[in-house]
């Protein structure tokens, strides 16, 4: 299965022209070491999602999840060696039937660790006929929440660090939407390792890479200016609307 993931990738890339490949929710079991060698071609995004779950080594084995703490971080550290600014999202759940506070502060102290790019954090809830609903000491609706605030709580810090990081760099972004403005267009895009930019411009950018230097750092995004174009309005940035923030 590794190797047969590997070969589309390069197949993908051999016979296409595509200029930007994104890989998403990729399960740490399928991956080896060998596998980040791929990104020597710069046209694979710097970005990975892969999906943890818990960082309780008992709540993954109750989920029936084939991996642990240890292998996760492994393969964590062998990616993020093999791409340097890598951009590492994953999919969390707190409350998961059974956990404990000394498991939740497990997971809490394990994505700590892992520090990040983006989260999506969620809270468990049952669904009839499947085996967790039927598992044993369900977790109280406001004991997952508190969970969900912390584990958020900790996403967001880690999230404006990574992007407090790139501050200066110029990456190449693909320009996504835009709101008008007088004089041209404020653009919203995603870096190639996954932060959305804003980004002024007198033309249309729709669907165009290009690169864009990283100023400031906005309440969910960063502030960019493309070469050759005038600076904004700082206000503009301020906008809500200006901005496409779903990820």
């Amino acid at each position: 299965e590794r190797h047969g993931l590997r070969n589309l990738v390069q197949t993908i890339l051999a016979q296409t022209d595509i200029p930007r490949l994104r890989l998403s929710s990729l399960e740490p079991w399928d991956l080896d070491e060998a596998f980040f060698a791929l990104w020597d071609n710069p046209r694979l995004c710097r970005h990975l999602h892969l999906p943890l779950q818990s960082g309780s080594d008992t709540v993954l084995r109750r989920m029936a999840r084939r991996t642990t703490r240890a292998q996760f971080a492994a393969l964590v550290e062998a990616a993020r060696r093999a791409i340097p600014g890598l951009g590492l999202t994953t999919d969390i759940i707190v409350g998961f039937p059974g956990e404990t506070e000394a498991e939740f502060a497990d997971s809490l102290a394990f994505v700590e660790q892992m520090a990040f790019s983006h989260m999506h954090i969620f809270r468990y809830s049952p669904r009839p006929g499947t085996v967790a609903a039927a598992m044993p000491n369900q977790v109280p609706p406001e004991v997952a929440q508190e969970r969900s605030r912390r584990m958020h709580e900790l996403a967001a810090r880690h999230e404006r660090a990574f992007r407090r990081s790139l501050l200066g760099q110029e990456l190449p972004v693909l320009w996504e939407t835009a709101q008008e403005t007088p004089g041209g267009y404020l653009w919203s895009g995603l870096t190639d390792n996954y932060v959305r930019a804003a980004a002024f411009s007198a033309r249309n950018r729709h669907n165009q890479i290009t690169p864009a230097l990283l100023t400031t750092l906005l309440p969910d995004a960063v502030a960019a200016r493309i070469p050759g174009e005038p600076l904004p309005r700082p206000a503009l940035y301020l906008q809500p609307e200006a901005l496409n923030l779903e990820r």
